[in-house]
């Protein structure tokens, strides 16, 4: 069975954006170091056009070879001009409202979004999923998630997208590793008790 990891960056006080989902003040806290990490441990974590950008398309996905994100996650690639953010990776965009996909690396998930994730996590493979976000899917995949591995960037943001929209109930997770580096971000990995 593989696990379904969300893989998300945060505040101190637990948004991963403002309110129109707009995370861009935790980027100036990618220095070198925390770079370093995310490049060694989490290389497929990064989209296609970083990768290239930073000289690292070529490196081996480690953790994930399959991504799940929601519309609005996606909708940011897309006012760029980039359909398949993770090209490196299969995508999924869950969306009701999205009726086609505009490329064909990237399904379009617009019913029964925990079934396929289900159907997802029962295939064979040595590598796991990667839940993008945001919020929405977060809460409606809340009973499928394996692991968190929850990136809190030292600031505050006072309010925003929550890392889980409500719905979701109390489940416990117990702490697997915690890192720390000298910008101050801290990156604790969890595993859901079952």
């Amino acid at each position: 069975m593989r696990k379904l990891t969300y893989y998300i960056a945060c505040s101190i006080d637990g948004f991963i954006g403002d309110p129109d989902g707009d995370a861009s003040a935790m980027v100036s806290y990618v220095d070198e170091e925390f770079l370093e990490f995310l490049k060694s441990e989490y290389p497929e974590a990064l989209p296609t056009r970083f990768r290239r950008a930073l000289g690292i398309d070529d490196l081996p996905n480690r953790r994930f070879d399959t991504i799940v994100q929601g519309r609005a996650s996606y909708d940011l690639a897309l006012k760029e001009g980039v359909t398949s953010p993770y090209a490196h990776l299969r995508e999924y965009v869950a969306s009701r409202t999205l009726d086609e996909s505009p490329d064909p690396n990237v399904e379009i998930v617009a019913e029964d979004l925990v079934g396929r994730v289900r159907a997802l996590k029962a295939e064979d493979g040595p590598l796991g999923i990667y839940l993008c976000g945001g919020a929405a899917v977060a809460g409606e995949l809340a009973d499928e998630i394996d692991e968190l591995i929850v990136k809190t960037y030292p600031i505050m943001m006072g309010s925003g997208m929550p890392m889980f929209a409500s719905g979701s109930s109390v489940m416990p997770f117990a702490l697997e590793s915690l890192r720390t580096f000298g910008n101050g971000v801290v990156v604790r990995t969890y595993s859901r008790e079952r």
